[in-house]
């Protein structure tokens, strides 16, 4: 896939649908966002993205000057529109320029990368794409079997991976992850990862998957890939998910955990 194609085009469709929807209409698959909150929340990420990149950042430092070079938020749709169209020629423009291997920040720390970011933000705006088309009652359009199958890879080798270095982990299971279509499949552990963080004293029970070698899997989930990469993101149910009464109640927590 060409990935600065599939932004370009996942964030024009997002923008195309939420200038036609009411700024107030909830969104379904995040239901704390209205939709001018949709709308704002993937201009504010390309505004941070494209600054990371464009400034080079690689220290915290670094990271919070870029966080407070970001403009305020517009108070109408409109105005929020044309930053979006900015802020995302902006991130494209940085994308194209940068080769994978240049270092920069990225939230997460096995990869400090350009590649990272621009695989991370494929995946943001396919989604959200789907969130405005959700909030504006429409059927999503389809997502490409390439894309799907790089969507579900980043779940299990990074969305559901994060483990504080004051945390413990149990895993609970081993998972597979069938596409009906192309034949692919995944095996995942699953479990979760618990403890407190130092600094706050908060306790934490948060459930976590990552990629498996080896395992006999206890509950598979079968789908189309584009029904396996929808339900992983939290965006589709379309998934037939059978096996052990305590492997598939592990699964459904960490898909109820959500990706906004």
């Amino acid at each position: 896939m060409h990935r600065e194609s599939v932004i370009r085009d996942e964030a024009t469709r997002f923008a195309e649908v939420l200038a036609g929807t009411d700024p107030q209409a909830r969104c379904p698959s995040c239901p704390d966002w209205s939709a001018d909150d949709l709308l704002w929340h993937l201009t504010e990420v390309h505004l941070f993205w494209g600054g990371i990149l464009r400034s080079g950042a690689l220290t915290d430092a670094e990271v919070a000057a870029v966080d407070e070079a970001k403009p305020t938020r517009p108070t109408d749709t409109a105005s929020l529109l044309r930053l979006r169209e900015r802020a995302t020629a902006d991130l494209l423009a940085e994308l194209e320029r940068l080769g994978d291997d240049e270092p920069r920040w990225t939230w997460w720390p096995a990869e400090q990368t350009v590649g990272f970011t621009r695989r991370m933000q494929t995946y943001e705006a396919t989604f959200h794409r789907i969130d405005a088309e959700l909030t504006a009652g429409l059927t999503p359009d389809p997502i490409s079997p390439d894309v799907a199958a790089g969507a579900v890879d980043h779940c299990v080798d990074v969305m559901w991976g994060w483990l504080p270095g004051w945390a413990s982990y149990d895993v609970a299971t081993t998972a597979r992850f069938v596409a009906t279509d192309t034949g692919a499949d995944w095996l995942v552990e699953v479990g979760r990862w618990s403890g407190t963080q130092p600094t706050s004293g908060t306790w934490y029970d948060v459930p976590r998957a990552l990629r498996a070698s080896e395992g006999t899997p206890r509950v598979t989930a079968t789908g189309t890939v584009e029904d396996l990469a929808r339900w992983a993101w939290g965006r589709g149910d379309q998934v037939d998910l059978t096996g052990e009464p305590e492997a598939v109640a592990a699964v459904a927590a960490l898909i109820a955990e959500g990706i906004d």
